[in-house]
């Protein structure tokens, strides 16, 4: 074989290579309008609400998730790992920030401990419980049988949610086209 056509075969084998793509994570960069699977029933995306402290990549999504009139919350935490909770929006009253308990009693029989909690900043998209830009305080509760319980604070208003831990590969993702 001349060299001629050794140089000519290994150009032609650099052509043939398509351009990769970068492959992101559906856990974070799931949009308003992508389609969710979780636990066996589908959900659109109405809402996004994605949790940073300023100066730092996120590390918590709170996808609203809509499947007519039922509304849930998918929250994702991003650590070693991720953490994603399927959660229901509980009504209550509070007033202040300053007097939520470390102990919740919820119906008298369940009781939820504090893990922790934390201030953020929010960036929202869709139809959301918060505006964009705004410092949010986060708690988060663990109860008996892997419930937990999550309280959201921004501007005088709060959002109670209760759920479940749910595996992160059962949720399943469609995107929708732009």
């Amino acid at each position: 074989m001349s060299i001629f056509k050794r140089v000519g075969s290994i150009l032609r084998s650099n052509k043939d290579v398509p351009p990769t793509t970068p492959v992101g994570n559906p856990l974070e960069d799931a949009r308003v309008g992508d389609i969710v699977s979780v636990d066996l029933e589908e959900y659109v995306v109405s809402g996004k609400a994605i949790y940073f402290d300023r100066g730092f990549a996120p590390h918590r999504y709170a996808y609203y998730l809509q499947s007519g009139k039922n509304i849930q919350c998918l929250i994702v935490e991003k650590g070693r790992t991720y953490d994603c909770f399927i959660c229901s929006f509980i009504e209550g009253a509070l007033d202040d920030p300053n007097d939520v308990p470390t102990r919740l009693e919820l119906d008298e029989n369940v009781t939820f401990d504090l893990e922790y909690h934390r201030n953020d900043v929010t960036r929202t998209e869709g139809n959301t419980d918060f505006r964009n830009g705004d410092d949010v305080i986060f708690w988060r509760y663990f109860g008996p049988d892997q419930r937990f319980f999550f309280l959201q604070w921004q501007d005088g208003k709060f959002i109670a949610l209760e759920g479940e831990r749910t595996p992160g590969n059962q949720i399943k993702f469609l995107k929708s086209t732009p």
